[in-house]
């Protein structure tokens, strides 16, 4: 039974046909190019989902943040919380993608073939005003049709917003319809994600066949950087948070958060591990039940500060490897789409359809991302795994705003 579920999983069967892969790559050379439209289809099904998923996701999760009677000081601080930290961690990533240059050192030359070089001599992209002022979307049909990130999470965060003002009798067919549609787009993500394998073989046969072990060691140095970030957030970022705004113990609060860890890391999910999380902080974290079933199902839904972290550093690793020189307002464009599509992304396991917005906001092309989404299930695991973390966070903070909330429970235990 073991054995049989394993082979289902989808993440052990990505993971076998990166491995198959490389085989094919290393014995087969430039033929295995053979595989490559295996590869393309399935980045091709990305592309498709892109757009809608970030519009539909980002409407839904704002037009939901008005419909729980738990709301109020909660429910604010709660996502003042998400988006301060998401903040936080697409800076972080920067800082280190700044400081470490995984992207330096790639001979560009060499790969020309697989990193288109249409971006490689770009003019300025625009400052920072002129990012401010071109978030504002004049037609956002136009804007979805010429696939303007910036101005679709902008128009849609309003009219989420917006929605969760109406009166909820009103409100409530429409918002249970997007509700619906983030579900339809769950079920699709889930039907791309079964060829997967098929594509990461393709893909990773195609690029060691084609370029060797050097594409594998440019992915890897990105990896450890990337980790080298998740351990700051998580070891330091969040237990000193908990430290200020909290009484909780911050020995108490890492040592709580090793079972739930567990789980994201081994499913991937936050939404897998959301029981075993909320369990965790209403009997070991001492979280009223009110605030756990408020903060961590919207936590595990839109706090996504791991996402956030590796949207940063793919885009600032893509930058140096195309040798962009990237403008202020370029920056922002990376702060602000990474933040706020961390935000609207879903909480299930799969490749990271988001990352394609924050590239395309600022600018940085995007035909290297076949290499990040062959190993994406491991950087899956670990963003999990902190965006949990976090969850837990925010829940023993904003639970000094509930009504139950006793400032000497610790005292007491």
């Amino acid at each position: 039974m073991l054995t049989k579920g394993l082979i289902r999983n989808i993440g052990f069967q990505v993971m076998v046909a990166m491995v198959l892969g490389v085989l094919a790559g290393v014995f087969m050379g430039e033929q295995a190019a053979i595989f490559a439209p295996l590869g393309s289809l399935f980045i091709q099904l990305i592309k498709m989902l892109v757009i809608p998923l970030v519009a539909v996701a980002i409407l839904s999760g704002a037009a939901n943040l008005g419909t729980s009677p738990a709301a109020g000081k909660i429910g604010a601080a709660t996502l003042g919380f998400f988006l301060l930290t998401s903040a936080l961690a697409v800076s972080l990533a920067l800082v280190m993608g700044q400081l470490f240059k995984p992207g330096i050192g790639v001979d560009f030359g060499a790969m020309s073939t697989l990193f288109s070089g249409d971006y490689s001599d770009k003019g300025a992209l625009p400052d920072a005003v002129a990012t401010v002022l071109g978030m504002i979307p004049t037609n956002v049909f136009q804007s979805l049709n010429e696939a303007n990130i910036l101005q679709i999470l902008v128009f849609c965060m309003f009219l989420g917003i917006a929605l969760a003002k109406q009166p909820r009798e009103r409100a409530k067919p429409l918002v249970d319809g997007l509700n619906t549609l983030v579900d339809a787009f769950v079920w699709m993500i889930n039907k791309v994600m079964l060829i997967a394998p098929l594509g990461v073989f393709g893909l990773m046969a195609d690029a060691i066949g084609t370029y060797g072990f050097d594409v594998l060691t440019l992915v890897l140095k990105l990896f450890l950087v990337y980790v080298g970030a998740i351990l700051i957030f998580g070891f330091v970022v969040y237990p000193l948070l908990v430290a200020i705004f909290s009484n909780t113990p911050v020995m108490k609060y890492l040592s709580a958060m090793k079972k739930p860890q567990i789980v994201a890391f081994s499913t991937a999910s936050s939404m897998a591990t959301l029981p075993v999380n909320m369990e965790t902080c209403e009997r070991e974290l001492k979280v009223s039940n009110a605030t756990a079933s408020f903060v961590l199902p919207l936590g595990a839904t839109i706090n996504m500060s791991g996402n956030a972290i590796y949207y940063g550093l793919v885009a600032i690793f893509f930058a140096q490897i195309y040798n962009i020189d990237l403008s202020a307002g370029a920056w922002a464009a990376i702060i602000v789409t990474s933040t706020l599509g961390a935000i609207g992304q879903a909480g299930v396991p799969g490749p990271s359809f988001l990352v394609v917005a924050v590239l395309l906001a600022a600018g940085i092309p995007i035909e290297g991302l076949p290499l990040l989404f062959a190993l994406d299930r491991l950087f899956d695991m670990i963003r999990t795994a902190l965006n949990i973390t976090g969850d837990a966070a925010c829940a023993v903070i904003v639970d000094r705003f509930s009504p139950e909330y006793d400032p000497q429970r610790w005292n007491k235990a």
